[in-house]
């Protein structure tokens, strides 16, 4: 049968009892030394002690005095123990130059010769020796006796190693507890603080630990969604690699740490990442692109930081845009089809009157209107991205009764725009415009303006059709793209604003189209521009540098 597997200790768990073994290996190894010290510091101490009592009794002039009577006994062997008594020591042995004794604890030990060493005395030092005598084990100091410079005793005195001993189990038992309590304490302190870790870990091993970061810096960097988690300060905790590309951040410049306004983001955007309320799938532009934010604060009980995702939408956007296009030049195809079936009508009505030369006329009109601009775009404009729109787009105006002219000044060879600048930037750029140049043109109203005056007009500025002019010109330096109307133009108040996202009357979603253009233009290296139009309506002027990529385009194609 096999055993169940048991899930490791948590890291928590494993802390605990490296800290308590830990604590244990320092209070023990600390009462240890606490014990020897305190050992060796008893023994100094009993030294000094031992040494102090016999240096005293010795230089007693009571002692010198009594020691050349002719019994010495009689006067010193009660005040030796008297000596004893009072300092607390084992023995105090009074002796003659030959170590037979005249004082002892022992009364009947008197007179016989004293156990221990004397040759250092006799020579008149005094010395300390550890020897085991008629007490036992000692610690004992002999020191002369002089008269004048003859030596004419000696002192022992001294203290039986058991003393000592017990001196110090008397210090080991408060050691000992004074160990316990630290131990206690401490153990008690680790317990409380790796509670705490428990809860922070959410009790998980130190592997699973270490599997969990594996696997989140993989996601983060696997993920092509951006991803920015800040902290209660708004200082950026984590950002992953998507998330420093959709914001524009220098790969090799440290972010983590920086605060949300050190980015220089755009202002709409740094309110939406400070934001404390959630939200969610905002369309904000950066400086090359327009990215959909989403905001969900992070509450543990207080505030700890903000998640935000961020999603690259520029690439929808111009879809969408595209998309729009084509979608408005089928409806333009399908309303001049609608027109033209009724054209048709009215000839084989002429024909069927009898008017057969009205007809020829009325027929002929028609496809030479048709065809004015037509040849005009395809003379001048060899681009086939960019005739097609302006065709497209010029069907669109006329349905909405707004004239599109081409400049007479337009001209782009075919295969002068190089590679790098990306036909969908030109379909954003100038779809854009002529759209609001449209709406201005046939509403009478700049585009999008909310501040902007209506003129009174029934089609354009003063008599005449409404009209929208673009301007499509390409040298070896720069692309020209102008698109002027016949609407009521922008009012100087409102011309900072014009570019920004969101900017518009026509209600909401809308205002992108302007914020698009810039940001495309922007992103090729090039300007937008917005002036009045001697028709009195808005001029846009975007200018796209081509420097040296038109000529050394040129030159592959004469070397090839």
């Amino acid at each position: 049968m096999r055993l169940p597997r048991t899930r490791p200790r948590s890291l928590a768990g494993q802390l605990f009892a490296m800290q308590v073994v830990l604590i244990a290996a320092v209070v023990a190894g600390c009462a240890v030394f606490a014990y020897v010290s305190g050992s060796a510091q008893a023994e100094q101490t009993a030294t000094r002690q031992v040494r102090a009592a016999a240096v005293a009794v010795a230089d007693s002039p009571s002692v010198r005095e009594a020691i050349l009577t002719p019994d010495p006994s009689a006067v010193l062997q009660p005040y030796a123990e008297q000596v004893r008594r009072d300092t607390g020591i084992a023995f105090v042995t009074i002796m003659d130059t030959e170590r037979r004794r005249w004082t002892h604890p022992d009364a009947s030990l008197i007179g016989e010769t004293f156990l221990g060493h004397t040759e250092e005395a006799l020579r008149g030092e005094t010395f300390t020796e550890t020897y085991t005598g008629t007490l036992g084990p000692s610690i004992r100091v002999v020191t002369p006796v002089r008269d004048g410079e003859r030596i004419v005793g000696l002192v022992s005195a001294g203290i039986t190693v058991d003393r000592v001993s017990s001196q110090v189990r008397e210090q080991l038992g408060a050691l000992a507890l004074a160990a316990g309590g630290a131990l206690a304490l401490g153990g008690f302190g680790t317990y409380v603080i790796n509670a705490r870790l428990r809860r922070h870990t959410h009790g998980m091993n130190a592997a699973e630990l270490s599997r969990l970061h594996d696997y989140h810096q993989a996601t983060l960097h696997a993920v092509r969604e951006g991803l920015l988690m800040l902290d209660g300060r708004r200082r950026i905790a984590l950002i992953n690699d998507a998330g420093r590309e959709l914001l524009g951040l220098d790969p090799e410049t440290e972010a983590v740490g920086r605060t949300v306004d050190e980015l220089a983001l755009p202002a709409p955007l740094t309110g939406a990442l400070l934001a404390s309320e959630v939200r969610v799938d905002e369309l904000h532009l950066t400086a090359e692109r327009l990215i959909v934010v989403n905001t969900r604060p992070v509450v543990g009980g207080e505030r700890r930081g903000t998640v935000v995702t961020l999603r690259d939408h520029t690439e929808l956007q111009a879809l969408s845009g595209e998309l729009d296009s084509e979608r408005g030049f089928t409806q333009a195809l399908r309303s001049q089809a609608h027109e033209a079936a009724n054209r048709l009508h009215t000839v084989v009505s002429l024909i069927e009157l009898g008017r057969a030369e009205e007809a020829v006329d009325f027929a002929t009109a028609e496809l030479e209107l048709a065809q004015v601009l037509t040849d005009r775009v395809v003379g001048a404009v060899e681009e086939p991205v960019l005739a097609a729109l302006l065709l497209g787009k010029a069907a669109q105006a006329n349905e909405r009764g707004v004239e599109l002219e081409l400049a007479e000044d337009s001209l782009i060879d075919d295969g002068a725009l190089p590679s790098s600048l990306a036909q969908r930037d030109l379909v954003t750029i100038l779809g854009n415009l002529i759209d609001n140049a449209v709406d201005a043109a046939s509403e009478g109203d700049g585009p999008g303006s909310a501040g902007a005056v209506p003129a009174q007009r029934t089609g354009g500025t003063g008599a005449g059709r409404a009209r929208v002019t673009v301007t499509a010109l390409a040298d070896d330096r720069e692309l020209l793209l102008r698109v002027s109307d016949t609407g009521a133009g922008i009012g100087p108040e409102e011309a900072d604003e014009v570019f920004r996202r969101g900017w518009s009357t026509h209600g909401a979603g809308r205002g992108l189209g302007l914020a698009l253009v810039r940001q495309a233009a922007h992103r090729n290296g090039g300007s937008v521009e917005l002036d009045r139009a001697p028709e009195g309506g808005a001029r846009f002027t975007v200018r796209l540098p081509l420097g040296d990529r038109t000529a050394a385009a040129r030159a592959k194609e004469v070397s090839a």
